[in-house]
């Protein structure tokens, strides 16, 4: 991807529907460390939007506070480079708000590609998803919460992404650990073999 060229990828954290360690569908809290965090992964790797969804008004409201201090606030003069990053945030209340507006963005319906801590069922190579970036269709890149995201949510993509770590028996990354990792696979600089 050249300087300013847009990637056609958005990253969309998913905080309801997600399920928790016992698989049933739960809504989850947002963090700071996740705003922040991914909001700058994303800028790094040239990530177009990058969307926090959650239907509780007060954690959209927490989400937009914090947003507003460092692109208006104290944080604006403080670190510029942070209010740059949350500039790619939009906060939406569902995923299939997400959609809408990414659809109303580029004139067309994106690709969903998922992520999941658990190996899955015709998942697409990190190369394969690599190549297909290119292509004239966006892509919405979902990561959940929580203990991943639910089931109705994994039956929206259009493709699913491998788990990321190693054979080490232990696989619980943070999210943002996550997003970071599969940007890096995804859009970062490479060698082409």
């Amino acid at each position: 991807m050249m300087n300013g060229q847009r990637s056609g990828i958005d990253v969309v954290l998913v905080h309801h529907p997600v399920v928790n360690k016992t698989g049933e569908t739960i809504g989850s809290a947002v963090t700071n460390l996740d705003i922040h965090d991914i909001a700058r992964a994303a800028k790094t790797f040239g990530v177009d939007n990058y969307y926090i969804v959650t239907p509780y008004e007060d954690q959209q409201l927490l989400v937009n506070e914090i947003i507003e201090h460092w692109k208006t606030g104290h944080g604006a003069s403080y670190n510029p480079a942070r209010g740059e990053a949350l500039e790619l945030i939009t906060v939406a209340d569902s995923l299939e708000a997400v959609i809408a507006l990414a659809r109303k963005e580029r004139g067309v319906a994106p690709r969903v590609y998922v992520t999941s801590a658990r190996e899955q069922e015709n998942s697409l190579s990190y190369i394969e998803a690599r190549k297909r970036i290119s292509s004239d269709k966006p892509i919405l890149l979902l990561f959940g919460t929580a203990h991943g995201l639910a089931p109705q949510v994994m039956d929206m993509a259009d493709h699913i992404l491998p788990p990321v770590g190693a054979d080490t028996g232990y696989n619980h990354l943070s999210v943002r650990s996550a997003v970071s990792i599969i940007l890096d696979r995804l859009l970062g600089n490479r060698e082409e073999q």
